[in-house]
């Protein structure tokens, strides 16, 4: 007799559980479609031409955000938390970056992932090397990117804005003003010389972009493949598999 010594699911014979099964399956093929939906949505949404410029130091040297492309077509900047005050990067955005799986398909689909903090060069050379990563990372010390994309919070620089709320809203949800650092992903699109936003996501919309499938699924471009509702013209390859 099986002792009930922890919390466990409810035990059953083989047909309750595959009927119980079947059930979730079809809850689980409707949250796909749905996804799928709001994928096709996502990549018609519009953009937004940046026209200030914003100078990166990376490993190379000084780069302009056109430069992060790497002659690519959609540029995805994940926002790693990273004051220039602090000696290490936030723990969150560290899982984050460790839970990364293969990104190169991002490349094969002309798509280019980069990490962007605030805090100098010198210090996320050191903290990346500490964790042995490879991925480019690029200082926007001294700019106004964070700013701009609500990834710092200083309303002396510029309004307090996160997950399109607003300095009221976030102080209505979480109690307490709200400042300093934060994390998100961003997402850019380029046309010869022209740059161009095409999405942002916060807090828990950052949490499961971390394999090339779901990174692609917030690019304008998509996965590419022909199962996709996408534009008229916009690139596909073959379905694999």
């Amino acid at each position: 007799m099986i002792q009930n010594t922890i919390a466990h699911p409810k035990i059953v014979g083989k047909d309750e559980w595959l009927t119980a099964r079947k059930t979730l399956l079809e809850h689980e093929k409707e949250l796909t479609r749905q996804r799928d939906r709001i994928n096709a949505e996502r990549r018609r949404l519009p953009m937004v031409k940046l026209d200030k410029e914003y100078t990166f130091e990376g490993s190379n040297g000084s780069a302009k955000l056109i430069g992060l492309f790497e002659g690519r077509t959609q540029l995805i900047i994940y926002h790693f938390m990273f004051d220039p005050e602090w000696e290490k990067g936030c723990m969150g955005c560290t899982g984050f970056v460790y839970s990364l799986g293969n990104l190169s398909m991002l490349n094969e689909r002309d798509t280019t992932f980069a990490l962007v903090s605030r805090a100098p060069l010198p210090k996320l050379e050191a903290y990346k090397q500490q964790k042995g990563w490879t991925l480019p990372w690029y200082s926007s010390f001294g700019s106004d990117f964070n700013y701009d994309f609500h990834v710092t919070l200083d309303e002396t620089i510029a309004p307090i804005e996160y997950n399109y709320r607003d300095k009221t809203e976030l102080e209505g949800l979480y109690g307490h003003s709200v400042e300093g650092e934060s994390h998100g992903l961003s997402v850019f699109f380029r046309m010869g010389d022209d740059v161009f936003h095409t999405y942002s996501t916060y807090a828990r919309g950052v949490e499961s972009l971390t394999d090339s499938y779901s990174l692609l699924d917030v690019t304008p471009y998509g996965r590419q493949e022909d199962f996709e509702d996408s534009p008229p013209g916009y690139p596909q390859k073959p379905t694999y598999g």
